[in-house]
């Protein structure tokens, strides 16, 4: 899969966000190694403490039936009606990442027709990892 596609799996995964706190809405769309994607929104409740961001959504569905290697995400998110021009993972989902991916791992933000590509070192370039233990 593409690039842009991949976008556009966020882009449409988006749309199922649970948001009616923020009004923020993310959408996530993860790629496997082997090729399957795996999409996720945001779910905010009302106990803060209880919401899960669209990234991590989309890991826990792909861990939870097998997958543990990836290939790309991709993240678009905005308030409702707009699409950020930069909507970053928070840090709690950078850690879920660095879990799962290696620092080279690719990281698209944007929206499907103005995007660009991160790796996780420059997103979490100080990860606390498996080998810290």
């Amino acid at each position: 899969m593409d690039d842009k596609s991949l976008m556009a799996a966020a882009q449409r995964a988006r749309e199922n966000s649970h948001s009616p706190y923020s009004h923020f809405r993310v959408g996530a769309a993860l790629l496997s190694a082997s090729g399957k994607v795996y999409t996720g929104c945001n779910i905010e409740n009302a106990a803060f403490s209880a919401t899960v961001c669209a990234e991590r959504t989309a890991f826990f569905k792909a861990v939870s039936e097998g997958e543990r290697e990836f290939a790309a995400l991709a993240i678009v998110g905005g308030k409702e009606g707009e699409t950020a021009k930069f909507c970053a993972p928070c840090g709690v989902c950078r850690q879920v990442i660095a879990e799962f991916c290696p620092p080279k791992f690719k990281v698209l933000l944007g929206d499907e027709n103005d995007f660009k590509a991160y790796t996780l070192d420059t997103l979490l370039p100080f990860s606390f990892s498996s080998k810290d233990l």
